[in-house]
């Protein structure tokens, strides 16, 4: 599919009023920000519906935002990019509704549902499909156009080659970061927060456990893996040498990620990729400068690379020293003086400098580093010959900054802080004026007798024309001619403007005084600034109460016996899951195209199968489409990609859409059910009560939530089994120890949580201590749900055997929930959890919606 060829958008972003001026003096195109909503409303722990929920601008102030931004030619997204939970519709429309209102330049969204409510509310407002929706294909992306979206922001695990086959097959906008953190999950499927905190990735409240040091356990055995103990903590994205390539393949926007992060950090970044996109867009080499690259690594970096863009290689995206900011390196600890530290030193290092000691070659790393700011730089000597000579100097701190006990020799040094980066990018962030101006053209008309009018246009096409009060009148001497007026209107200093062509209609020879055409150029620059802010003119509309009046009553619940549907990943829970006969088989397995068999083999026992898909599949992935409806078994749809790719094609097969669709409220549940899926499982975001009240407002009977399973805390592209099981840097090359190997990550509370690769080389690492909703069955059963599922990770058969016994015991009526939970708390040796079914004592804060 052809797309026209189009200059990116440069787009910025902004957690506050500072970032925001940075981002428009270095020549954002645009911007994107959260809103926290007026008091009162929002979410029921007072949040915006965004997915940063420390930043953000209050809604009252977002009208004059839009209007300073379209003044200057800068749009402004707002991110909408949460799961909104059916407690929360009414006050998302509202909030919905406000936006529109306020003239926000397009919506990033996540929730398939509040996508398409966005859309009803106002079909002029442009949807943008989140990241956090795990697009990864043309497929996925056309998914996203159902609900409602043009544009959609690619995962940043796709390579270059990847962009290129989606931007090839479908005409929906793309969007793709090029700059900031990356996430080890891919965005959407990490649930290490909830899991662990209580809290939700998805809603905003990331507590960053990929960030944290873990033990790899290999068959049981601790692996030492020297200074890498940060095993999930993935480097910083730097695509700036890509930016010529994404032009070429004809991406719509990039998109710098780093609302957490200062206007230093906004304004750098901002301008290092405004240049190289105008300097791709006009086939210019990028022109770029070492002391550039070394700023945009001083102001913030865990270490810069391309990484996924640039293809895959398993040994450079995470290299696990550190977590933190690092900044630039600048030398190697060679010794300790009575006042000082020896380095030897590879940049230049000056007093006020900002220095730290990585200490990961010989120490753990948790606890305080050693650093301070540099205040003495004393040359001792030089170390190596010729071309590899390096100069050794004696840097001093304040006293007591540094314990040198601390410090050892071959310790790396890295300048964190740099006081003169403060300097060179003070003109874009304290700049008076405007710094980063937008082309106008000009035309001048002058008849002698008449008044003379300027127009000025913009690059948009809006047109504005002034006058003056007086008629041009003849010359005496001089005649006003297009020099003159080239001179004086071109003269924009102090506007957002800056003069690109002048066209002269000039009839008689007339006069006209410097200060009366300074006047008309002053007057038109500020009509056009004026006509640039207006707010679009909107249709906007409240939909929610009408929409949930057209799905109408869901089905009364089914008084049938409840069914146990198990999951398995490996041959051997299945022999054991066979012998006690659940109402049907799942198959996880590692090896895809080994599923045959196992797939024939329960069908002989005469029960019902599925398989499970990948939960991302990658352009060249869809494929396995093909393969999967070949198996004739059912399918646990886990990719939205695969849904939408599943259209017209299913045939009779059966479908049952997965967590990994998240969905999270009525309107997301109804609309996937709408496209093929027979039931569906609730997103792990929702809690017990959630998933009691989802049942009522669809019917319990559409529903399959887990009742038994491990959270899949971390969803990667990231091969933990290639990284530190190999010198591999993909699957072509690693040996597939993960064929071989049991692999488990051991948490700082001494917790184990198992490692598992699926066909796309993919890493799941799940909850160690299974999750269990003994407490919660029959609030469920009440509410009709027929349907549970229990999945099983590195159970042993006698365990699976174990779990399947306990809930039929109490189906039976032959347990209670707490004698459920209890048999199942002494089949493990980690306990169990409660994990993200947990009903926190202040739920009930919002009404609950009405099944209408």
């Amino acid at each position: 599919m052809p797309r026209a060829r189009i200059k990116p958008e440069v787009m910025s972003p902004v957690g506050g009023q500072a970032q925001l001026r940075a981002a428009v003096e270095a020549g954002a195109d645009a911007v994107f920000f959260g809103v926290n909503p007026a008091r009162g409303e929002g979410r029921a722990d007072g949040a915006g519906f965004h997915a940063r929920a420390k930043v953000g601008f209050d809604l009252e102030a977002l009208p004059e935002i839009m209007r300073g931004l379209h003044a200057r030619g800068v749009m402004g997204f707002v991110t909408f990019n949460v799961l909104v939970f059916d407690r929360e519709l009414r006050q998302a429309e509202r909030q919905l509704i406000a936006l529109a209102e306020a003239g926000v330049d397009a919506l990033i969204v996540q929730d398939h549902g509040v996508a398409w409510l966005a859309h009803e509310i106002c079909p002029d407002l442009p949807i943008h499909g989140s990241t956090q929706m795990s697009i990864t294909s043309a497929e996925g992306a056309e998914l996203a156009r159902r609900f409602g979206a043009s544009r959609v922001v690619l995962g940043r695990e796709l390579s270059l080659r990847d962009i290129e086959r989606i931007a090839g097959a479908t005409d929906v906008e793309l969007e793709t970061f090029v700059h900031g953190a990356l996430c080890v999950s891919y965005s959407g499927q990490c649930f290490s927060s909830e899991a662990w905190g209580g809290r939700s990735a998805n809603r905003g409240q990331c507590a960053q456990a990929c960030r944290l040091p873990y033990d790899l356990l290999v068959d049981g055995e601790w692996r030492d893996l020297g200074d890498a103990r940060y095993l999930l903590s993935p480097g910083d994205l730097y695509a700036l040498h890509q930016v010529p390539e994404l032009v070429r393949i004809g991406v719509d926007c990039l998109k710098i990620e780093g609302r957490y992060k200062d206007a230093e950090f906004v304004a750098l970044t901002t301008a290092a990729y405004r240049k190289a996109v105008d300097e791709a867009w006009a086939e210019r080499p990028l022109s770029v400068t070492p002391q550039e690259e070394r700023d945009l690594e001083q102001v913030y970096s865990r270490g810069l690379g391309p990484h996924f863009m640039a293809g895959t290689n398993h040994q450079t995206v995470v290299r696990g020293r550190a977590p933190r900011h690092r900044g630039v390196r600048v030398g190697t600890v060679r010794g300790t003086t009575e006042r000082g530290v020896l380095v030897e030193l590879t940049e230049l290092v000056k007093p006020g400098d900002g220095l730290v000691f990585d200490p990961a070659n010989w120490r753990a790393p948790e606890g305080r580093e050693e650093g301070g700011f540099v205040y003495q730089v004393n040359p001792v000597a030089a170390s190596g010959r010729g071309q590899h000579q390096r100069a050794l100097h004696e840097l001093r701190f304040g006293r007591g900054a540094v314990d040198p006990a601390r410090v050892r020799e071959g310790d790396p040094v890295w300048r964190t802080q740099d006081p003169t980066l403060a300097a060179r990018v003070r003109p874009l962030v304290e700049a008076a004026d405007p710094v980063h101006t937008r082309a106008v053209d000009a035309h001048f008309m002058g008849t002698v007798g008449e008044v003379p009018a300027l127009t000025l246009t913009d690059e948009a096409g809006r047109s504005v024309t002034v006058t003056l009060p007086e008629p041009l009148s003849p010359a005496r001497n001089r005649a006003l001619d297009e020099a003159t007026l080239r001179e004086q209107l071109g003269k924009l200093g102090g506007t957002p403007y800056h003069l690109r062509t002048l066209s002269v209609d000039l009839q008689g020879a007339g006069f006209l005084p410097v200060s009366a055409l300074n006047s008309l150029r002053r007057e038109a620059a500020a009509a056009l600034s004026a006509r640039r802010e207006q707010a679009p003119e909107r249709r906007v509309a409240p939909r929610l109460e009408g929409t949930l009046r057209r799905l109408g009553q869901p089905t009364p619940p089914d008084q049938g016996r409840t069914r146990l549907h198990v999951l398995v990943r490996a041959p051997e829970q299945l022999d054991a899951a066979l012998e006690a006969r659940p109402d049907s088989m799942t198959l996880d397995y590692l090896e895809l195209y080994g599923l045959k068999p196992s797939v024939e083999r329960v069908k002989a026992a005469g029960l019902p199968v599925r398989v499970a898909s990948p939960r991302i599949l990658k352009p060249t992935e869809q494929n396995l489409q093909k393969f999967l409806l070949s198996l004739d078994a059912g399918i646990l749809v886990r990719s939205g990609g695969l849904l939408e790719g599943l259209q017209g094609q299913s045939g009779g097969t059966e479908l049952t859409g997965d967590f990994s669709l998240n969905a999270a409220n009525v309107l997301t549940t109804r609309a996937l059910l709408d496209l093929g899926l027979t039931r569906l499982t609730p997103t792990y975001d929702l809690n017990a009560q959630q998933i009691t009240e989802l049942a009522a407002l669809v019917g319990g009977a559409v529903l399959e939530p887990v009742a038994y399973g491990h959270l899949p805390v971390f969803h990667t592209e990231h091969c933990v089994f290639c990284r530190f099981l190999s010198t591999g840097t993909d699957y072509t090359n690693c040996g597939h120890p993960c064929e071989a190997h049991r692999v488990a990550l051991r948490d700082e509370r001494g917790r184990v949580h198992p490692v598992m690769a699926d066909v796309g080389c993919r890493n799941t690492v799940f909850e160690g201590r299974p999750q269990v909703a003994a407490a919660h069955l029959g609030a469920w059963q009440a509410a009709g749900i027929r349907d549970l599922r229990l999945e099983f990770v590195h159970e042993t058969p006698e365990q699976v055997r174990e779990v399947l016994a306990a809930h039929r015991a109490f189906l039976n009526g032959d347990f209670s929930a707490p004698e459920l939970e209890a048999a199942l708390t002494t089949l493990t040796d980690q306990g169990v959890t409660e994990g993200s079914l947990f009903v926190p004592h202040d739920f009930g804060l919002l009404d609950a919606l009405p099944v209408v």
